[in-house]
């Protein structure tokens, strides 16, 4: 019964079967290049097993939808993500945003940026998976990063990834006195130096 598959065990087990999030990313390694049949996007359901439950010792085959990661614009080759709360930026503030990474030294291409909309119903796991050393977040996003108890405009880190969270990137475009801000900030970010 140990290497029953889960098709198999769905044929005289009525209950919903759990996985630990160990496992989960285990399945979700083995089932990299596959396809999977929406029938079996069904079949995992991410929480967890008691360590009291009699299903726990079973083996289950990676017969499991793995779910798509989080779509990011941009080349992200240098590890910079910004999530954004507008659903689409307009061309005078993507044009700020633009001129305020290229005199930092970056480029658009260095980044990937989110929408809150894009980030909605995504899990703290997913947004890890990004693996961001940078992560500008701008505004309010649907997402439960929005809720980490950082200041606005100032830098934190936590383990290898440091934040800066700052105002709508539509508001700040309309206010010298929150450009400054960011603007200040994004310069201690990156190690520019503060000029005024």
């Amino acid at each position: 019964m140990e290497n029953e598959n889960l098709a198999a065990l769905g044929t005289f087990i009525d209950d919903t079967l759990f996985l630990l999030s160990e496992d989960r990313k285990k399945i979700e390694e083995e089932l990299v290049g596959q396809d999977v049949s929406p029938a079996q996007e069904e079949k995992i359901i991410d929480a967890s097993f008691t360590t009291s439950s009699p299903l726990a010792d079973i083996e289950i085959t990676p017969a499991a939808y793995v779910s798509e990661p989080i779509p990011l614009k941009g080349d992200f080759t240098k590890g910079i993500l910004i999530l954004h709360e507008e659903s689409t930026l307009s061309p005078s503030v993507l044009e700020m945003l633009v001129n305020m990474l290229r005199a930092c030294g970056h480029s658009m291409s260095e980044v990937g940026m989110v929408s809150s909309e894009t980030m909605e119903n995504r899990s703290m796991e997913e947004f890890q998976a990004i693996n961001a050393h940078v992560v500008l977040k701008f505004g309010r996003i649907k997402h439960p990063v929005n809720q980490l108890p950082f200041p606005a405009y100032e830098i934190h880190t936590e383990d290898a990834t440091e934040f800066l969270f700052a105002d709508a990137l539509s508001s700040i475009s309309e206010d010298k006195v929150l450009k400054r801000k960011l603007w200040n900030a994004v310069q201690n970010l990156f190690n520019l130096g503060t000029g005024n």
